[in-house]
């Protein structure tokens, strides 16, 4: 049978680390990291201002980046997607995409306070002054309404994160 890679995923509000987390399970587990957010910048450099464009340009890009993931899980590579998957559809997304090719995953869920995410928000705004314009706190009350907490019925792979601590 073949050994296909696992891939990993994360679910938490803007702020709640996923960024930060993508890159230590990446190292951690000898995998490709790919990050919706480089991706974009790369193809749709000047493009994306408003969350409407980033919803428009971030489905644009989903068809290539699942082939892509596929085929690197196809021959035994793990995968880090450091995408979101903060609602039941985009989860839906990650597990179809692991199902068609029988591989493995993790969701990872940062399950972090409101106020913890806001905090952890203004220092990304020191930190990387280009993304100051979407890091704030008015962002975070909208898209934070499209949350969805992941549920036993979506059958996932789930560890979940609750304050700093990780549980199965």
């Amino acid at each position: 049978m073949k050994n296909n890679g696992k891939l990993f995923f994360f679910c938490g509000k803007m702020g709640a680390g996923k960024s930060t987390k993508s890159k230590i399970l990446a190292a951690e587990n000898s995998a490709v990291l790919i990050s919706e957010d480089d991706w974009l910048s790369a193809h749709y450099p000047t493009q994306i201002k408003t969350f409407d464009d980033y919803i428009t340009y971030s489905n644009l890009i989903k068809p290539f980046v699942k082939s892509h993931v596929q085929r690197i899980l196809s021959v035994g590579v793990n995968v880090v997607m450091d995408f979101p998957a903060n609602t039941i559809k985009q989860r839906s997304w990650f597990t179809s995409l692991c199902l068609e090719i029988g591989s493995e995953h993790e969701l990872w869920y940062l399950d972090l306070t409101d106020e913890q995410c806001l905090s952890q928000i203004a220092k990304r705004r020191v930190e990387q002054p280009k993304r100051a314009q979407f890091d704030t706190e008015a962002v975070f009350h909208h898209v934070t309404q499209y949350f969805e907490v992941p549920t036993d019925s979506e059958n996932l792979n789930l560890i979940c994160v609750v304050q700093g601590r990780t549980t199965v």
